[in-house]
């Protein structure tokens, strides 16, 4: 048995997008903002949300539904399923509970596993259960699955515009193309109040923003000194960025994504990584007799990490940023919605590369990971992943309103967090075939969901075949 658990990681990888979604540069003028504020400001083109019949567990039930079809998985070979997310919609019963329908059709409840939640690190969580379940003894040879599955939403103000939606399935097991270098993780956790949500008769959270990025860089100073000392521990010499082919950060927005590779830079020069030119020397040297805290404030370390890291910061980090600057935050799923931008653009050139990622969840919790990728053997390929993620095609076929039909969407589902007794409209036009909905919760709080029809041609069932 452990002959084949050798190169435990994702084998196949699948996500859902809501198909409505709003321009940021129109909502900077909606909101009276100055003009590149969400845009340059933020870093973010578009933001994707849920109407009033979608949420996260239909997205979920989408997301799930459709990379077993695509892949043809047999959910009897499903024997571990984990949902993280944070989108809270009840608070016992689990997100996974309602994905059992699909595995309970075909006879499959012996399926370990529930929901992660803490912030945007859940998904992680979930992933580390799954990996590590593959990994050890309590394996009986199947497929784990992983569901990220969140939607960020926020009260009228500046952190509106950091919003978005998603769904993410993720399909592990061994022999995968990408694969967990396990020995390697950094995690950093404590007790902070930068994101949270105490209120649970709102979906909204409360925020303080400047601490939350201060956390966040400190969370990813930490890790990356845990995880470089456990790679030299194993491997007897100094990593640095030079060893990352990619790095993926969890992406709230994309300007905290550029300081935060910057950061990275300039925790290499402090490490004196030979690896770093002279002229960059001389533009950081100034900021080297920097406390950690006077660090984090200096908006000239910033500038100029930045303008040194740029070059890098074009060829390791831009492949990542698709998704989720055209997406939003996705909680959960924004750092798997980033690795899936980098599959999206390098899949032909990516095999025998290293993929290292950064996961921060608030409150906070936070670890940093490494991949190898593989080129797979199909359906597992590179290229096929790639071909079923159909990422160009799930973005261009959105359909974008106007921010007052987005202000108007949550409006109303402000008004129906948390309730009971209501039916949508069941207006399910704009959602493609095959997508789960909402149409009415009833007088106990239980939530119906149905299928839209698939397309004609994708009506037949696919073949089965065996996980393992």
């Amino acid at each position: 048995m452990a002959s084949e658990r050798k190169d435990v990681g994702i084998l196949a990888v699948d996500i859902y997008v809501p198909p409505a979604c709003v321009q940021q540069d129109s909502l900077e003028t909606y909101d009276g903002a100055s003009k590149g504020k969400y845009t340059i400001g933020l870093g973010q083109d578009c933001m994707s949300f849920c109407s009033e019949v979608e949420d996260v567990i239909s997205m979920s039930l989408t997301v799930v539904t459709s990379l077993l079809g695509k892949y043809k998985i047999d959910p009897r070979q499903i024997g571990r399923l984990e949902v993280g997310s944070e989108t809270v919609i009840d608070k016992s019963k689990s997100i996974k509970t309602f994905l059992m329908q699909i595995f309970e059709e075909c006879g499959n409840t012996d399926v370990e596993g529930v929901d992660s939640t803490n912030a945007c690190y859940g998904g992680t969580a979930a992933l580390f259960n799954c990996v590590n379940w593959v990994e050890s003894n309590s394996w009986d040879g199947r497929y784990g699955l992983v569901v990220c599955t969140d939607s960020a939403v926020y009260a009228e103000g500046p952190a509106r515009p950091t919003g978005g939606a998603a769904s993410i399935a993720m399909l592990i097991g061994p022999n995968a193309p990408i694969v967990f270098e396990s020995k390697y993780r950094g995690t950093h956790m404590s007790h902070v109040y930068d994101f949270y949500k105490p209120d649970l008769a709102s979906e909204y959270p409360v925020v303080d923003g400047k601490l939350s990025q201060t956390c966040y860089l400190m969370a990813l100073d930490l890790c990356y000194s845990r995880f470089c000392s456990k790679f030299e521990k194993y491997e007897g010499r100094q990593f640095s960025l030079s060893d990352a082919d990619y790095v993926v950060f969890h992406s709230p927005y994309n300007k905290l994504v550029q300081k935060s590779f910057a950061r990275l830079y300039f925790n290499d020069f402090t490490r004196n990584c030979s690896w770093i030119e002279k002229e960059a020397r001389e533009k950081l040297e100034p900021f080297s007799s920097l406390s950690a805290d006077e660090s984090y404030q200096s908006r000239d370390l910033e500038k100029a990490s930045q303008l040194v890291a740029k070059h890098l910061y074009d060829q390791k980090i831009q492949p990542s940023t698709l998704l989720p600057k055209q997406v939003g935050n996705m909680y959960t799923a924004s750092i798997y919605a980033a690795l899936i931008s980098v599959l999206h653009n390098k899949h032909s050139s990516l095999a025998g590369q290293r993929i290292v990622m950064f996961s921060y969840g608030s409150g906070l919790t936070s670890t940093m990971f490494s991949l190898k990728v593989n080129d797979g053997q199909h359906p597992f390929s590179l290229s096929n992943i790639a071909a079923i993620l159909d990422v160009s095609h799930k973005l261009e076929s959105r359909h974008v309103v106007a921010p007052e039909k987005f202000v108007e969407t949550l409006k109303l589902m402000e008004h129906r967090y948390g309730a009971k007794d209501f039916v949508t409209s069941g207006d399910a036009d704009l959602l493609p075939p095959g997508t789960f909905y909402l149409t009415h919760v009833d007088s106990l709080y239980r939530r119906f969901y149905v299928r839209k029809p698939e397309d004609a041609a994708a009506t037949a069932a696919p073949p089965v075949v065996n996980g393992h």
